[in-house]
């Protein structure tokens, strides 16, 4: 067994790349074809999970041997890291990037959150998830005040500061002119999980100038109008920016409940792997809300406040300990929906 590990492992050092096959998950896996000792050979190469040695994840920030920042506003920055030295191919032609020594080839993205919040520490740490119906009489006696208060507490002072052109100006890569397009007013921003790099991993923030628009809650049959336009006019802001991209390509979503109460929309590539960020509970396709009013009845005002909504929480949340786990606890174990209804 142990000759057999060793010839298998004698093999990989004398693999020699002829192309690259494909890259998928975003990235984090790439195909290789080549050969070693003349046969032919494919190599996959997939970034493992990280250690979870203390030791180890504590030296990882002061032994990074590149770091470039990609952008900042307020208390979030974001970076390309390479951690480790690279090694140079010696047979590689002299025009190669892979032997330019100033070249820079990052392994690693950073987002830093300094200095954090004891949200944010609640939000980043592991805990249970839930899973809640959020009805319009919960929404309406509860979560609205909810997002009025954050609203007011300064929450969205960063997303203002990026509309109106005070910060993060050099990582707009789209926006109409400030103020001259009424309620169609928008801008384009790399989602701060993006290299900015990898198109099949292409994720865009969609920030509207409007601000009476919240949340998808407030979206009425009175918008489907502006739904239908704004989003032609994103997939068409999206494929001038990138050329090789096109309109079938691109899918449009919110989050519900979105991490911050302005309205704002994700366009990512279809072939982006659908993680946490598109999963059923927190991503809502823009179509779906746009059919969903379609058929809803009622007048004009009619809106999707008076749907029933289902997302996942964390049980750290604000919402989960002030809102869905006081319920629970009312209903003694029963429906969280049936005890807000009863009382």
């Amino acid at each position: 067994m142990a000759e057999a590990k060793a010839n298998a492992e004698s093999l990989v050092p004398k693999f020699q790349l002829e192309r690259v096959l494909n890259h998928d998950q975003a990235g984090r896996r790439t195909s290789l074809y080549g050969s070693i000792d003349d046969k032919p050979a494919l190599l996959i190469l997939e970034r493992a999970p990280f250690p979870d040695e203390d030791a180890y994840l504590a030296g990882v920030p002061s032994s990074l041997s590149r770091l470039r920042n990609l952008g900042a506003n307020d208390i979030y920055a974001w970076f390309m890291a390479r951690t480790g030295p690279l090694q140079f191919d010696a047979a590689a032609p002299p025009t190669s990037s892979s032997n330019d020594p100033s070249a820079f080839f990052p392994d690693l993205k950073i987002n830093l959150i300094y200095p954090c919040t004891e949200t944010h520490v609640k939000k980043y740490s592991k805990q249970g998830v839930r899973n809640v119906l959020e009805t319009p009489e919960i929404y309406r006696d509860k979560i609205k005040p909810h997002m009025q208060r954050k609203r007011e507490e300064g929450r969205l002072n960063w997303v203002f500061n990026i509309i109106e052109g005070r910060k993060e100006v050099e990582d707009v890569i789209y926006r109409t002119k400030l103020g001259e397009c009424g309620d169609e007013g928008f801008l384009l921003l790399p989602d701060l999980n993006w290299d900015r790099e990898t198109l099949e991993a292409l994720h865009l923030l969609a920030i509207v100038e409007r601000r009476d628009i919240w949340s998808m809650r407030d979206l009425k049959k009175k918008h489907i109008p502006w739904l239908r336009h704004m989003k032609q006019k994103l997939l068409e802001a999206t494929t001038k920016t990138y050329p090789s991209i096109e309109a079938d390509q691109l899918k449009l979503y919110v989050h519900y409940q979105p991490t911050y109460y302005h309205f704002h929309v994700h366009i990512v590539h279809v072939a982006l792997e659908a993680g946490a960020t598109q999963a059923t509970g927190k991503a809502v396709g823009w179509d779906s809300i746009v059919e969903t009013l379609e058929v809803m009845g009622g007048d004009e005002e009619s809106g999707m406040e008076r749907l029933s909504v289902a997302y996942t929480l964390g049980e750290e949340s604000e919402l989960w300990k002030d809102v869905y786990e006081p319920l629970k606890k009312a209903g003694t174990g029963a429906d969280i929906t049936a005890a807000y209804r009863e009382r």
